[in-house]
Order: C-alpha cells, then structure tokens, then sequence
C-alpha cells in the first residue's frame, strides 16, 4: 500500500511538472510556399521559467544537405549564420521579427530554391531544471513561381467625359502541382501617403467583392466585375465602371493573388503581383456643357399668341448616350418659389406640372440637344421668368426618386412678357329688403359687378362665408378702472359657397343647405340659400374676376379681380319655436315641484315613524 501511495505522489509531481513545464511551438507542417515571395515563420515559446523576453536561434535541415544542420539567424549571437545566411542576414532580407518577449517570427523577404528543408526553432534554457521541449520544427516546401498577370487593354491617357463606361481588363493564371485559388482586384493608386484604394474584387472562392468605399455603386449596377474563360490558358476579368465621375481619376492598377491553404485550415497568401493599367483622366460636365434658352431676355407677346421657347445643351459628347431630364421652370411675381411647368424624362416621356398646362401645349425633343415648349395659347397668367433645367444620367439609368444625376444645369431666364388691356373690376354686394329671416326662409344676396375694359369680357362671381365674429370680451380688467385691452382678432378664411364661371357654369361647395346661383342680368348675380338652417348665417362676400377673349375666341384669366363689401345674414327664430319655450319652462317647473313635495312627504312620514317605534 505505501508502494501504491509513493507511485502516485511521483506521478502527480510529474504532471505538475509537466503542466509547467517549457513548450515551444510552430505551425503545422508541410508549408508549400512560392519562390521569390516572403515567408513568415511564428515561433511562441509558453511554460518558462526566467526573464520575458527570451532568446531564439533558427536552424535549417536542407533536403540537398543530408540532413545537416545550418544555423540561419540567432537573437543573441550575431555571428551565429553560416555563410549562406550571412549575407542575407547583413542585408535584412533574412531577419527575426519580435512580436513580444515570448513570440517570434523568422521572416525570409524573398524565398529561394534553396531554401527548402526542415526549420527548426531552438530557446536556450532560463528554467531552474530542465524539462519540457526547447524546440520544435515545420517543414517548408519551396514550390516555382508560375503565377502570371498581364492586361490586353491599357488606358491610353485620352480623357472620358463624366458619365462615360470605363471598362478594364487584366488575365491572370497560374500552373502549379499543389491545390492553390487565385484572386483578382482592381484597384487605384492613392494620390496622398494614404496608399492603395481598392475598388473590386473576385476573392479566392470566386466571389466577387465590392470594397467598402464602392458598395452602394456596386448594388446599384454601376460598378461590375465578372471572370471570363479564354482559350491559352489564362482567365480575363473585366471590370465595368458606368457613369465615371470627378472623383474617379487617377491611376489603375490590376493585382493577383495565389493561396493555398495549410493544414490548419487557415489561408494564406503565398504569391501577389500587381500591373498597372494606366491613368485616367475625367472631363467635368460643368467644363463643357452649358444650357441656353432661345430666344434670351425679353419676350414680349400678345394675349393669345404662340409661346415657343427652345432649350440647347451645347457642348455634348457625341460618344455618349446621355440620359438626359429636361424640365420648364416658371416663376412670376405671385409665385414665391418656381414651379414646374413641364419635363421629358429620358424616355421622352412628357408630363405636365398641373392639369390646366396639360393640353395648352407640348414639348419635344427637335434634335439630340435640343428641346423645344410650346404653348398654344398665351394668357396673362402664362407671363413670368422661364428656365430650362437638365439633369445627366449615365445611359441606361433607370430613373427613380432616389437616382442622382451625374450632373445638373439650368439655364437663364426668358423673362415673358404679354401685352394686356386696361381692366378695372368693381363689386357690391347687397341684401334685399324683405322680411325678417328666420329658419327655413330663403336667404337672397345679390351682387353687381362693373367691368370696364375694350373688348368682350365676361365675369366669374364666387361667394363665400364667414361667421360672425363673436362680441368683444375684456381681459385683465381691475376693479378700479373700465380700461380693458380688447382680445386679438382672430383671421378667418371664408369659406366658398358657390361659383359662377364665366362659362355660365353653377359650382356649388355647400353640403348642407341646397344652395343656386344664377344671373339675373347683364350685372347682377344671385345667391339663394334654400331653407336656410342656423350655420347658414354668417357674412357673405362675392369675389368678382374678369374674364377675357384672345384674338382666337379662346377666354382667358385677365388676373384682374375684385372683392365685394360683407353682408350679415342672421336668421331669427320661428314662432313655432318660441311656443315651445313656455311649454318647456312649464313642464320642468311642475316636475321640480312635484319632486320637492313628494321629499317633504316622505321626510315627514320617516320621522314619524321613527318616534312610533321609539316610544315601543
């Protein structure tokens, strides 16, 4: 039994032993990589015992060696290289990379033939005892260079105007025995310190990667790369940018990468080259387009005449199929901003910024460049500032809310002026006399309306309502004084009842009362409000506008109006109504009375009852 007890006391001492013990490692082997390209080697000692930073010595088993040992670098000994090393060593193109005290890397800058065998990482001890492993080693396989990189079509430095395709290509292949992937990004060379920017890639398991700086253009189809399978044994990528900008010029370049993956699963890049394609240059649209209205300046029309006003994009690339959106702008002096009037999308499809534009003229596409508006007809309402508008989408582009244009213009304005004659519009409104109106009456309003001007005129009369303004009421009044500041007053916007068009045609907005409007003489309208109801009352007021006639018999909105004084229209109760006030007043009382009776009684009775019962 103390045999078994001393077994295992020495058998837990070594376990102990061994959990702490030194351990040096390096990744799994065989590593195959490329000559003439860098190899990284980690070395990572754990379980030590001494200072932290600690010191490492490479060796290297050459397979045409037989075996023997050659020292390649050391952290401590600078004479520890053997001559094939030592001059590599002198000239850092073999050197030792300190990660921390503990973990290194042997970095080889550039892999030769040679090179192949078996490495081996060795720490001299800084433990108290020796135990463990002061040592571990991979086996490096040193495979020929075979990757291959070339382009067929090179930017000849001639400048692409904004909004042009720029389509790049580059073939890249590689030959080798051991399984290894090949990638393909297209890139451009920074114009600062700030490096390389990369634009696209295929990756290694043939999938392409757009960089984060180009993701939106790549989901919006702008920007494509796809590999194409040609015969002689190399693939050619073609990379598609559609719609270049400002910001696109610059230097390019293609760059392939060979992987393979080593037995820990993870992959590493074993070979890279890089081609540059050459240097693109970017005309800005601003440089070289510019919009013109014709004619330009004044314009001055008669009523009813023809407006033709063209639009020339002057200076535009013949190579290009621009998509462009061409629109009419409009502004006069009751305008606060500017409005529409018409567009053509790139399509050529035609709308119109409102219902009473459309069917008053056109606008077409005459020639590439060139987009003529006309309107038939012209009305004072039709005078303003007009400007041309074109937007550049790169061809193709589908259009919607969200897509940007390349490149915005607009033109000059053409300031349009109509010749009109003198018109003064006056307007009374009035309240017939008759009897009081009470509710269910027909309310009667007429209005007569003066046009004086040359020519035929005709009158369109609306009338609106407002309610009554409520009394005054005072505010902040003190005992001591009768001085009171009145509310503010509170705007109201009268509301429309009923139009008469110059046409003769009856518009009615009331949806309670059953509301005519009619002309009763070569002056006068009429307003009828039938079984008029309480919220009938209020003031009334009729707006009176002039209508003209063009030289073509069409009628136009001379723009010249008029506003009628206010008439109160206030419906009195009926006498059936007041009937019921005494009826009503009566009945409450009785019920009021009876109700007090009927308590008293009862309180009565109760308490009479309570003395019974106590007297018992």
């Amino acid at each position: 039994m103390a045999l078994i007890k001393a077994a295992l006391i020495v058998l837990l001492h070594g376990v102990f032993q061994c959990a702490v013990c030194r351990d040096v490692t390096l990744p799994i082997g065989p590593l195959y990589r490329v000559a003439g390209f860098p190899v990284s080697l980690p070395c990572v000692v754990t379980g030590y015992e001494g200072p932290r930073t600690q010191e490492f010595e490479w060796f290297l088993y050459r397979d045409d060696a037989g075996g023997r040992q050659m020292g390649v670098i050391s952290t401590r000994d600078p004479g520890f290289p053997y001559a094939p090393f030592q001059s590599r060593v002198r000239n850092s193109e073999v050197r030792v990379e300190r990660d921390s005290g503990d973990r290194v890397r042997l970095v080889i800058h550039r892999l030769r033939i040679e090179d192949q065998g078996k490495y081996e990482c060795y720490t001299p001890s800084t433990d108290s005892t020796y135990q463990g492993n002061y040592s571990g080693s991979v086996i490096v396989k040193v495979i020929p260079d075979t990757l291959q990189i070339s382009y067929s079509r090179s930017l000849t430095g001639q400048p692409l105007p904004e909004g042009a395709e720029l389509t790049l290509t580059c073939s890249a292949s590689i030959q080798s025995e051991q399984l290894t992937h090949l990638s393909v990004m297209f890139g451009k060379h920074g114009e600062t310190s700030d490096g390389d920017t990369e634009i696209i890639s295929i990756d290694k398991m043939l999938g392409v990667v757009p960089a984060r700086l180009y993701q939106k253009r790549y989901e919006d189809g702008e920007i494509t790369l796809e590999k194409r399978n040609v015969e002689g044994g190399q693939d050619l990528y073609v990379m598609k940018m559609r719609g270049v900008q400002a910001d696109d010029r610059g230097s390019y370049f293609c760059e392939a990468s060979q992987w393979i993956r080593d037995p820990d699963r993870s992959w590493q890049k074993i070979a890279q080259r890089k081609l540059d394609i050459g240097n693109l240059t970017v005309n800005q649209l601003s440089d070289i387009i510019k919009v013109m209205p014709v004619p330009q300046g004044i314009l001055t029309l008669q009523i009813g005449a023809p407006l033709l006003l063209t639009c020339e994009v002057q200076g535009l690339p013949t190579q290009i199929n621009y998509g462009l959106l061409v629109q009419w702008l409009v502004s006069d002096g009751t305008r606060s901003k500017e409005v529409e009037l018409a567009r053509m999308t790139p399509a050529g499809v035609v709308s119109w910024g409102d219902e009473l534009s459309q069917g008053r003229g056109s606008l077409e596409k005459v020639s590439d460049g060139r987009y003529t508006l006309k309107l038939f007809s012209v009305q004072p309402a039709d005078s303003g500032s007009y400007r041309c508008a074109v937007s550049f989408y790169a061809p193709d582009t589908s259009l919607s809310p969200s897509t940007a244009p390349i490149y915005s213009q607009h033109s000059e304005g053409v300031t349009v002026n109509l010749r009109t004659k003198d018109v003064r519009v006056t307007a009374v409104a009035q309240l017939p006399r008759g009897p009081l109106l009470k509710r269910g009456s027909t309310i009667t309003l007429i209005c007569n309306v003066t046009i004086i001007t040359t020519g035929p005129v005709q009158a369109q009369v609306q009338w609106v309502r407002s309610p009554i303004p409520e009394p005054i009421t005072k505010k902040d009044q003190s005992p001591a004084s009768d001085v009171s500041s009145p509310d503010e007053p509170i705007e109201v916007t009268p509301e429309p009842v009923a139009t008469l068009r110059h046409d003769g045609v009856a518009e009615v907005f009331s949806n309670s009362s059953e509301v005519s409007v009619d002309r009763i003489t070569m002056s006068s309208y009429r307003l009828r409000v039938h079984v008029a109801q309480t919220e009938d009352q209020g003031l009334y007021a009729c707006y009176a506008n002039a209508w003209g006639q063009d030289p073509h018999g069409a009628w136009y909105n001379t723009g010249v109006k008029a506003e009628s004084n206010t008439v109160t229209v206030y419906l009195y109760a009926r006498a059936e109504d007041l009937l019921l006030i005494p009826l009503v007043v009566g009945v409450s009382s009785a019920l009021f009375v009876g109700i007090v009776i009927i308590s008293a009684v009862t309180c009565c009775f109760m308490r009479h009852l309570a003395k019974q019962r106590a007297r018992k």
